[in-house]
């Protein structure tokens, strides 16, 4: 299987309009971007000079690679339009098992491990993690993958699942928590930008090892008047549940 220069890009979410954007910008041809609403697959399709289609039956069968960069749970419907294509047939989720595309001839995963929303992505940092039916079909991918990033890896769909659970808790989770000292800080009229530098600091040593190393307060140190004390100002039954369960699995390490 040769080298993938021909890209047709199914999808106009988060995902699609910023890897066709930088799969064009390494050289990368995307000849189509396919979307069920056809003013959107318009605008994507218009920023990387590709024919904007929302019809399954106009879509190329020529194309080296189709990306489906949709809903998960969208991905095994639309992959049953792609069986006549010559191409490799690759989704970009993190939870969902490669054998959704047994169906196609050459497929495999194609998926860029980064959140996607709003602001611009450097891709050059992104982790993509690569998976093919055949030793040829993943060689193709991460191929393509380092045409974007110098971070590629070759990753099982069970090492997928699991990682996308980390990712999870990493990312969603850890914002989820930002998002309530955010709140807290409001109704208290204290600005926000004073937990920069600490939240900064924070993410810069979990990237060093072992983040548990790095593990400091109230819980760690089994301070527990000082426990009692913030249970008893969060006014949040919702918050102070949430405080008081992970102060336990703290000091369960």
């Amino acid at each position: 299987m040769g080298s993938i220069k021909k890209v047709a890009i199914l999808g106009t979410g988060n995902v699609a309009w910023h890897l066709s954007f930088a799969l064009f910008k390494a050289g990368i041809e995307i000849v189509q971007v396919f979307g069920r609403n056809e003013e959107r697959a318009k605008k994507y399709a218009q920023r990387v000079l590709a024919e904007p289609i929302s019809h399954y039956n106009n879509l190329v069968e020529d194309a080296d690679a189709y990306l489906l960069c949709i809903n998960d749970t969208n991905i095994a419907e639309v992959a049953s339009y792609l069986k006549n294509v010559g191409g490799i047939v690759a989704h970009t989720s993190g939870s969902v098992p490669m054998e959704v595309l047994k169906d196609n001839s050459d497929y495999g995963v194609f998926y860029p491990l980064q959140t996607f929303k709003d602001s611009e992505v450097n891709f050059e940092n992104v982790p993509i993690l690569c998976e093919g039916n055949s030793g040829p079909t993943e060689a193709a991918l991460m191929s393509l993958a380092f045409e974007l990033s110098q971070r590629v890896y070759s990753i099982t769909s069970a090492q997928r699942q699991k990682l996308h659970v980390a990712a999870v808790i990493a990312n969603n989770f850890t914002n989820f928590l930002f998002a309530k000292a955010f709140a807290l800080c409001q109704e208290n009229n204290i600005p926000f930008e004073i937990l920069h530098p600490l939240i900064v600091e924070t993410a810069r040593k979990a990237t060093l090892g072992n983040p548990a190393d790095y593990q400091t307060g109230p819980a760690v140190r089994h301070d527990e008047a000082t426990i009692v004390k913030h249970l008893e100002l969060l006014e949040d039954p919702a918050l102070r549940e949430l405080y008081a369960s992970i102060t336990k699995n703290i000091q369960a390490e």
